[in-house]
């Protein structure tokens, strides 16, 4: 054995009593919540039918919640068929224990430690040489336990029966493979509560709800795996509606984003174009600027406006003057000739090219010299 395996024997020893008191009171405190009819139904009832043997007679009692009742007497010679219908329709399921008299058993007390709880028969079968007359070959024997002490140590009783006696008890006819064990009886009468009846020769019964347990107990794991089976799949379900209604919510969100975007482009060229509007002159308001400072004796052949100036190509009879003419304008800066001035040779007039740069829009100015206008 490896030091693993014995450190782990000794924490297997110190964990295992405890939890198993802690299993028997909580089964215990479970069970007792539960109706007497219930237990006895479910198979967690200490009720039984003892048959104890007496001359040429059987008296036969229930023992239920330590309580032993006598019912009847039976003869001693009543077949397994008799014994059947002697018992009430409702104690047919009963375990059947045969109860030895006092006197026929040798019961020991003693004392052992708690880690033996839960392997007592076997530990004390080793016991049975020292502390009885017989050998383990010739006793049967069970082991009750009396109470817990505090120290950490258990009180217990050896209880042992010779083997013919027990043999004997079993030769019965009307017993042959009826009985679930073997009890005796206390000085006043009362059963033991053990059973020294080697599971080898107990009574073999089947239960026939076994096989429906088990139909359960695989429809419960197959109720189990669909329940979670169903539940993930309304998850996926839900994950991908989520998905779906996360996704419209982004392409009404991208529609969105793209009509404000083009919404916003239109405010920019609106903006720009207003823009380009308020950085220059309207045309109409130079037409009419240009109206009141040329004179009668100029014409107009072209006016050209583009990109911040204003252009103009004509005949004049003082083309050299027009510079002063149309300098302090608030629509224009800098008038100027450019080109040479060429004379024409039927009207005498000269063909002039005028530029000026235009300034930002006055509708003030324009409005205010529109009634001057001719």
């Amino acid at each position: 054995m490896t030091a693993l395996q014995e450190r782990l024997g000794q924490w297997r020893a110190r964990i295992a009593p405890g939890a198993g008191g802690f299993w028997t009171w909580w089964q215990r405190a479970l069970l007792s919540c539960l109706p007497a009819s219930w237990r006895t139904l479910l198979g967690y009832s200490d009720a039984r039918v003892v048959l104890a043997p007496a001359g040429d007679q059987i008296a036969m009692g229930i023992v239920q919640a330590g309580q032993f009742q006598f019912l009847k007497t039976l003869p001693a010679a009543l077949t397994p068929a008799e014994l059947e219908s002697a018992l009430p329709a409702r104690w047919l399921r009963l375990p059947r224990f045969a109860l030895l008299p006092a006197a026929s058993v040798l019961c020991k007390p003693l004392r052992l430690p708690a880690a033996a709880e839960a392997r007592m028969q076997d530990v004390l079968g080793f016991e049975i040489d020292r502390q009885t007359p017989f050998t383990a070959a010739q006793a049967y024997h069970d082991v009750r336990l009396l109470q817990r002490r505090g120290d950490g140590q258990l009180d217990v009783e050896l209880v042992v029966a010779p083997r013919p006696l027990v043999e004997n008890v079993l030769a019965r006819e009307a017993w042959s493979g009826q009985l679930d064990g073997v009890d005796a009886a206390t000085a006043a009468g009362e059963p033991l509560g053990v059973n020294l009846l080697p599971p080898a020769l107990r009574r073999q019964r089947h239960d026939p709800m076994r096989r429906l347990d088990r139909i359960l107990l695989l429809g419960s794991v197959v109720m189990l795996v669909l329940a979670g089976w169903q539940i993930l799949d309304n998850r996926r379900q839900a994950a991908a509606q989520l998905s779906a209604q996360v996704e419209a919510a982004a392409q009404r969100a991208r529609a969105v984003a793209a009509q404000r975007q083009q919404l916003q482009d239109l405010v920019d060229g609106q903006a720009f174009f207003t823009q380009q509007r308020t950085a220059q002159p309207r045309a109409t308001e130079l037409i009419n600027e240009l109206s009141k400072r040329l004179g009668d004796d100029t014409s107009l052949e072209k006016l050209s406006i583009e990109a911040g100036r204003m252009q103009l190509i004509g005949m004049s009879s003082s083309a050299s003057s027009l510079v002063s003419t149309l300098e302090g304008s608030p629509l224009w800066k800098t008038p100027s000739l450019t080109g040479v001035l060429q004379t024409g040779a039927r009207s005498g007039q000269e063909r002039f090219t005028l530029t000026a740069e235009l300034r930002g829009g006055n509708q003030e100015a324009a409005n205010g010299a529109a009634p001057g206008s001719p």
